[in-house]
């Protein structure tokens, strides 16, 4: 298999996965109960984890003295190729709980196919991140289903949170030329394959959240995996990058 091909798609799926968290990592002390503000923490923890485990072995294969620590802290915005979704700001809670909704479907389903990747150590990383995401998924779809069924109030935010992010969820399954070269070698999903059962998943917990399901062909953002990113990337990365370039060699 190509090397470089590898790397890029270790790259983007951890790229999606620190993104997440940083953005996540900003409810710690702040969520509605103490509960769920662990549980989203714990979520959190697990996307690091995740990100950690793709990027060691994208620095192995790269081989040029690079680390999950430059990785992820030395490259500015254009190198990210992250999904747009990952990296929107918060919103309120319903907002944040459809965010996580959307990408642990689709999470879930491309993890579920990388178990059999023809790249042992792709498939290994997903394995045992299939089952901390079967978690995050059944926590948020029951979070999608209670604010969506919930008061005249948080139905009406969850409608707006439809609104804000739905746009943005086209892009998970528009392949990327990186997506499909570790697609064609066998080593990664072909994205586009993920979209009808994610489609059936979201629909499943919208109807029981009593939410309406947004046009299938809306027009849709892109742009992330090309490094072409929103504002808010910018800033995100300015808190997560901080301490590795005041303080350089500062460790995980």
């Amino acid at each position: 298999m190509e090397q470089q091909t590898i790397t890029n798609y270790s790259i983007y799926l951890a790229d999606n996965a620190l993104i997440l968290a940083q953005r996540n990592s900003e409810w710690c002390g702040h969520g509605p109960v103490l509960e769920q503000d662990i549980a989203l923490t714990n979520i959190t923890l697990d996307l690091v984890g995740q990100a950690r485990s793709l990027y060691q072995y994208a620095a192995g294969l790269l081989g040029n003295g690079a680390t999950e620590d430059s990785l992820a802290y030395l490259r500015d915005a254009r190198a990210y190729t992250n999904c747009l979704l990952a990296e929107l700001p918060n919103g309120d809670w319903g907002q944040t709980i459809l965010r996580q909704f959307f990408f642990s479907a689709w999470q879930y389903l491309l993890y579920e196919k990388l178990q059999r990747s023809a790249d042992t150590t792709l498939a290994a990383i997903a394995e045992k991140s299939l089952k901390e995401v079967t978690y995050h998924l059944r926590w948020s779809s029951e979070w999608v289903i209670r604010l969506g069924d919930g008061t005249e109030e948080s139905q009406q935010r969850m409608c707006e949170a439809l609104e804000t992010l739905w746009s943005f969820t086209g892009e998970l399954f528009l392949p990327a030329p990186f997506e499909n070269a570790a697609s064609a070698e066998g080593a990664g999903i072909d994205a586009a394959s993920l979209k009808a059962p994610w489609l059936a998943r979201v629909q499943e917990v919208l109807a029981e959240a009593t939410l309406p399901l947004p046009d299938e062909k809306a027009w849709m953002q892109t742009g992330g995996k090309e490094g072409k990113h929103t504002e808010h990337l910018g800033f995100l990365l300015a808190d997560l990058q901080f301490l590795q370039r005041a303080y350089p060699h500062s460790t995980w």
